[in-house]
């Protein structure tokens, strides 16, 4: 990655350049070795080194001076289906992260200042974790969002 168009070095580097667009779903972030299609129909092969951090919506691939502005090809990542989380005590959140947390869950947290508006704990969307709230009354609201992060399977042995 060069950068990332959500930073303000990656808007300044990117300025005036026709940006195309790959457009991933998060679960794809994760992968070193993939072939991408831009919305404009070019393939492009992508190898992230060893080490590379996993894509982020609005990672800059590739830039490129041809034509009258030049293009920019920018990662933008689909929204995932979660489960946004707001308990209402932390006894709540630590009874409901634990919980979740034996079945292995990814779960990604975030604080009043963040875009939330409030201490949350978001994890992706699973009926059997709806029905765990439901049924313990935590509250909690099912949104489609872009993480920040992409959710990965956790490893697990005992």
């Amino acid at each position: 990655m060069i950068d990332n168009l959500h930073a303000e070095s990656g808007r300044r580097l990117v300025g005036e350049r026709h940006v195309e667009r790959v457009v991933l779903p998060a679960a794809d972030l994760v992968k070193r070795i993939q072939r991408l299609s831009t919305d404009h129909g070019r393939e492009l092969g992508l190898r992230l080194p060893a080490r590379t951090p996993d894509l982020r919506d609005g990672d800059i691939l590739a830039l490129d001076d041809a034509g009258a502005r030049g293009s920019a090809v920018v990662v933008q990542v689909l929204p995932t289906d979660v489960l946004v989380i707001a308990a209402r005590s932390i006894v709540e959140m630590a009874f409901t992260a634990h919980s979740l947390g034996n079945r292995h869950l990814q779960a990604q947290f975030f604080d009043a200042d963040s875009e939330y508006g409030a201490e949350v704990m978001v994890v992706q969307y699973d009926h059997t974790v709806r029905d765990f709230l439901d049924h313990h009354g935590v509250p909690y609201a099912r949104q489609e969002r872009v993480m920040p992060v992409p959710f990965r399977h956790a490893e697990h042995t005992h």
